[in-house]
C-alpha cells in the first residue's frame, strides 16, 4: 500500500466541479426567486 503523504493530492478536478455546483445553485436560486416575484406581480 501506497504511504499517504497530506497535501500532494490534486483537487483541481474537485475544484472545478464544486464551482460548477455552486454556480448551478445560485442560479437556480435566481431564477426562482425572480419567477415568485413576477408570479406575486401578475396576481396583484
Amino acid at each position: 500500500m501506497a504511504d499517504h503523504k497530506h497535501g500532494e493530492m490534486d483537487t483541481s478536478v474537485q475544484e472545478k466541479t464544486f464551482d460548477g455546483f455552486i454556480s448551478m445553485v445560485t442560479k437556480g436560486s435566481i431564477i426562482c426567486i425572480a419567477l415568485l416575484i413576477f408570479i406575486a406581480l401578475v396576481n396583484g
